[in-house]
């Protein structure tokens, strides 16, 4: 598991959220790798059916939610982000019970 995977899914697991610029800050990367790294990190998680770990990541200014790219990401994927707010909150608790070990329905 890559540090960024590691990170995001430590956070995921303890219902915590971090700015980009505080990861990237965390893991030593400039903003542009970090952006890079979280949408090949969304491909994976689609593929392999699981919750989407970027959703950890919030903007400085964005109220808690994950930025701009993220939702233009996920909508490439085919996923429905109509409700962002709703689409966020179901895939950070997906997150939270897939470390406890309980399934949720994304």
């Amino acid at each position: 598991m890559s540090p960024l995977e590691a990170r995001l899914t430590a956070l995921g697991a303890s219902g915590q959220t971090v700015t980009y610029g505080a990861l990237a800050r965390d893991l030593g990367w400039r903003m542009g790798e970090l952006t890079e790294a979280l949408e090949a990190l969304m491909v994976v998680d689609h593929t392999a059916g699981q919750p989407l770990r970027a959703a950890i990541c919030a903007g400085r200014l964005d109220s808690g939610m994950p930025a701009k790219g993220f939702f233009i990401k996920a909508l490439d994927l085919g996923l429905d982000v109509t409700d962002r707010a709703t689409f966020v909150t179901a895939q950070r608790a997906a997150l939270r019970d897939t470390a406890s070990g309980a399934t949720s329905a994304l």
